[in-house]
């Protein structure tokens, strides 16, 4: 029972300063409540926001990158011009049949280097937050793949030993999304630990 109360039931009329001292007080107790239920409730929205787009893995995987064009060209040039060489001597000597072979040589090993060339603008970009894991494998030509997974389902599966064969694959419900297939399997064998640490602590966080 309050002051006021107990004043009405003994008869006396409360005193006005008392009664300003009770308001007070009351208000004060309220501003109390409201801070913690801010605190120990419902968390603001930007707090819960950078809760979940705190990004625990931002990565990039790109193959080795290759030579460059001018030193390719040079290489092309001095294969070729061997090759010529070559052929004027078969040619002198009768073998005239060698020289589209020599040829042939030079144009497979253009369009290796070129093929080479193409192949290094593919890349992979992983990112991963408490509440998404997203990964977009960009080719070298056509759309972008996107690919969104829950963390808390994703497996990661690596063949062992790791070899040129191998896949490091994360699997969903079911489905299986190979990743990093460009990357020499020692560098694919090390971003699937990284990779698990961060899913690891992506689940920890959603159970905080």
């Amino acid at each position: 029972m309050d002051a006021r109360a107990m004043s009405a039931a003994a008869g006396t009329p409360l005193p006005s300063s008392v009664e300003k001292l009770q308001s007070a007080l009351t208000a004060q107790a309220r501003r109390q409540t409201a801070g913690l239920g801010c605190c120990f409730g419902e968390a603001p929205r930007s707090i819960i926001c950078a809760m979940t787009d705190s990004v625990l893995l931002d990565a990039v995987l790109r193959p080795a990158p290759p030579l460059s064009p001018r030193v390719l060209g040079a290489i092309l040039s001095i294969v070729a011009l061997m090759n010529f060489a070559f052929a004027l001597y078969f040619v002198s000597r009768g073998a005239w049949p060698v020289m589209p072979f020599m040829g042939l040589d030079v144009a497979l090993l253009a369009w290796a280097f070129r093929a080479v060339t193409r192949e290094a603008k593919r890349e992979e970009h992983i990112r991963l937050t408490p509440s998404l894991l997203r990964i977009e494998a960009r080719p070298p030509d056509g759309p972008v793949r996107e690919t969104e997974m829950n963390p808390y389902w994703v497996r990661v599966a690596m063949d062992k030993p790791p070899g040129r064969a191998s896949r490091l694959t994360l699997w969903s419900h079911g489905k299986g999304v190979h990743i990093g297939g460009f990357l020499p399997p020692e560098e694919r064998a090390s971003f699937a630990q990284r990779l698990m640490a961060a899913l690891s602590a992506a689940r920890n966080f959603r159970l905080e």
